[in-house]
């Protein structure tokens, strides 16, 4: 694990459009062979491929790898509390679903005080 003096240390992103493998390696200070980990382990996290089976890590990647990192290293998540609590901010509509679900919910329970009001 790493020391927490090390979380806010991370290099600047520079401004370019693929990064290898070993570029985010040290642009995230997480080996690559843990980044290939990830990649099955955090199905939003999908470099592009190229010829050879190279790997380029765009931009958003690069940001995801590190936001990953500190949910493992920075906050302690386990890998599968990690995956659910980025699946769960990956769904910008899931507050817009939870309101609906709550107005119908509203509606079914006020139709059933009606219908239990009715003698």
């Amino acid at each position: 694990m790493l020391e927490p003096s090390h979380n806010n240390e991370l290099p600047p992103i520079p401004a370019k459009r693929y990064f290898t493998i070993g570029e985010v390696s040290d642009l995230c200070d997480v080996k690559p062979h843990v980044l290939r980990y990830w990649e099955q382990e955090f199905p939003q996290l999908s470099p592009v491929k190229r010829r050879g089976n190279r790997r380029y890590y765009q931009r958003q990647d690069v940001l995801l790898v590190r936001e990953i990192r500190e949910l493992l290293y920075g906050e302690g998540y386990t890998i599968q509390g990690a995956r659910q609590r980025l699946q769960g901010e990956d769904s910008p509509n899931a507050a817009v679903m939870d309101q609906a679900l709550i107005k119908s919910m509203l509606a079914d329970l006020k139709e059933l005080a009606a219908l239990l009001e009715t003698p």
